[in-house]
């Protein structure tokens, strides 16, 4: 494997110090060795990962010098509109180096949202005219590729380090940020889940909090067909919410939402409110991470949230961070106009234990129509 700190001074050497993207499970090892040594102005965690191109374009507007930009496979379709009308070579020819989390890679074992854009990965490089290496675990090998990524990016073209499961050695992050919160996501979770009427409907964003939601549903023996689990399209739980509410209106729709989600696709929440549904109910369980790809940053916390979704349109929102304010909070909601915004302020981390849904995409969808045909 290799070394987190060789791959980033490598880079170093060819001028490359400044970094911008998106976490990833793959990642997390160096994105844990930027964090430790490079500054805030160096290492910039973004909305999403489209994003991080329009920084990287900045950079080298500015300076002359090309950035690398990080992310998962899934976040590439975030990249897309920015590669082909931003940085291509037939538009602004602006060299980024790209460096790909490879989840969901044909013959390794994967999550079922994975599966697909595993199989697409190299294939829509090839489609933007973007060349690749897979990176190499032999770090005389890898050194080779950082090289020839280089001399690309002299040439003022995009190129990309694909990166696959267990390439980089372990690197544990040393800056960690704290936020002295006492209440879990998931004791928050359990809170919520258990005040719904019997009629309710859930949609609960990727990562961690579908899995905690799916576990409490097991542990309780309920069924899960009132919760429909995006295990996948990070950020865009809140839109499949409104489309449930708007057909609906019968029923009080719940979205299960995490802070680096909801600020992925902050936008959505200025169609939620712009839409008025009465019966929707947006929880952001807040605790300033990327908890699912290693812990890194968000801006979550160091954001009014609620005051964004206030501007916006919300009806009426709230902020609490103590099991006993959301106790009160949820005491109410239900005779609360819609849409409501209801920020809870969690600590980071879950339980090494905790499981996966058992399951499938398809079965989860198919018992939440049924449920919403009663």
């Amino acid at each position: 494997m290799i070394r987190p700190e060789f791959f980033i001074n490598t880079l170093g050497k060819y001028g490359i110090d400044f970094f911008a993207g998106v976490p990833d499970s793959l990642l997390k090892n160096i994105c844990a060795y930027i964090t430790d040594h490079f500054n805030a102005e160096h290492n910039i965690i973004t909305a999403n990962e489209g994003a991080a191109i329009g920084l990287a374009a900045g950079l080298y507007l500015a300076t002359g010098k090309p950035a690398c930009v990080y992310m998962q496979n899934s976040g590439e379709g975030n990249t897309v509109n920015p590669l082909a009308s931003l940085t291509d070579k037939e538009v602004y020819n602006i060299p980024v180096l790209l460096v790909i989390g490879w989840r969901g890679r044909p013959g390794v074992h994967d999550e079922p949202q994975h599966v697909k854009q595993g199989k697409i990965t190299t294939a829509l490089l090839d489609v933007m005219g973007i060349s690749y290496e897979v990176l190499s675990k032999d770090e005389k090998e890898a050194a080779i590729q950082i090289d020839k990524a280089a001399k690309a990016l002299q040439n003022k073209d995009v190129f990309a380090l694909v990166i696959e499961k267990d390439t980089f050695d372990d690197y544990k992050l040393q800056n960690v940020e704290s936020n002295n919160l006492t209440m879990s996501r998931e004791e928050a979770i359990q809170a919520v889940a258990s005040a719904l009427a019997p009629k309710d409907v859930i949609v609960s964003t990727t990562g961690m909090i579908s899995r905690e939601l799916f576990e409490y549903r097991t542990a309780m023996n309920q069924g899960h067909e009132r919760d429909f689990l995006t295990v996948g399209s990070m950020g865009h739980a809140s839109q499949i919410a409104l489309g449930i509410a708007l057909e609906k209106k019968d029923r009080k729709v719940w979205c299960f939402d995490g802070d680096g989600a909801t600020i992925m696709h902050m936008g959505s929440l200025a169609i939620v409110a712009s839409k008025k549904p009465a019966n929707y109910i947006h929880v952001v369980f807040n605790n300033g991470a990327h908890d699912s790809v290693g812990g890194q940053p968000t801006v979550g916390l160091k954001i009014d949230l609620p005051a964004v979704a206030k501007a916006v349109g919300y009806a009426n929102t709230y902020s609490v961070d103590n099991r006993k304010a959301l106790d009160e909070i949820l005491g109410n909601v239900g005779s609360v106009e819609g849409p409501v915004l209801i920020e809870v302020k969690v600590n980071k981390g879950n339980r090494k234990d905790l499981g996966r849904p058992t399951t499938t995409p398809i079965e989860n969808k198919e018992a939440l129509m049924e449920f919403l045909k009663k």
